[in-house]
Order: structure tokens, then C-alpha cells, then sequence
């Protein structure tokens, strides 16, 4: 299994994306209306500057209460871990997991394409394990 295969299957593949200049009130706002953990942050939709999520926020509010007062490049993590389309589900998922990463930008050929999150990965999981579960159950029941 790819991490392809995943975005496919997403509702939405959309990847929101904002500007390393927008302020955090604008990534608040957009984290809630779009009902998710982390935006992409880039200057043109495609390419990757960082990812911001809601832990930065969190982050940066204990150590500097003015984080609302700030701009996204000043508390996005701008040395990100990237994954492509074709590679394993299981080493993504590895990494997601020694890592403690929520979120990881899907980037092929230097261009963002995606972004999977671990619930991505779980709900992927989930339909995989119930498919060959009810496979088994077919064949036992089938005599």
C-alpha cells in the first residue's frame, strides 16, 4: 500500500495552504473553519515553506504570550519531514509514529500534492483489517 492510494481515497484533496506572512489570528481562523490540525504554509500553493499546526500555536503561546500578535514563519516548523505518493504506507506510518507527527506533506518532484494526517492513515488501516476480515468470514461461512 502507497501513500497515493491514500489521497485518493480522501474526501477532499484539496491541501490548504497559507501564507508565511499571514497572522496568527488568519491561521486560527482558518484551522477552524476548515475543521483541521495543521495548514501547509507556502507563498504559492505549491510549494513547501513549513507546516504549522495547532501544537506550534500551543507552543509558542506558553513560551510568548504575544503569539497571536505574530506572523506564521515565526512559529512554523520550517524544516519539514516530507513524504511522496509512491512511497510505503508502513514506513510513512513508522515515521509518523517514532516522530510523534501528526501531519506529513505528500511532495512529488519537489511539489506539494497532499498532506496525510494520522487519522488518514488509522481510517486506512480500519477499512483495510475490516476487508480481509470480512474476506475470512466469506470463506469460512462459504461451505
Amino acid at each position: 500500500m502507497h501513500i497515493g492510494d491514500i489521497l485518493q481515497a480522501k474526501s477532499s484533496q484539496d491541501v490548504v495552504t497559507i501564507a508565511p506572512g499571514a497572522g496568527v489570528r488568519e491561521l486560527l481562523a482558518s484551522l477552524a473553519e476548515h475543521n483541521i490540525g495543521a495548514l501547509i504554509v507556502s507563498a504559492d500553493g505549491t510549494s513547501l515553506d513549513g507546516i504549522v499546526s495547532e501544537r506550534d500555536v500551543v507552543r509558542h503561546l506558553h513560551s510568548d504570550g504575544t503569539v497571536i500578535n505574530n506572523t506564521v514563519d515565526a512559529i512554523m516548523t520550517s524544516v519539514v519531514e516530507t513524504c511522496s505518493s509512491g512511497d510505503d504506507l508502513d514506513g510513512v506510518m513508522q515515521t509518523m509514529t517514532e516522530r510523534r507527527f501528526r501531519h506529513i506533506p505528500v511532495v512529488d518532484d519537489g511539489t506539494l500534492v497532499g498532506i496525510i494526517s494520522i487519522g488518514d492513515v488509522v481510517k486506512h488501516k480500519i477499512g483495510q483489517l475490516t476487508f480481509e476480515r470480512d474476506q475470512l468470514d466469506h470463506y469460512v461461512h462459504q461451505t
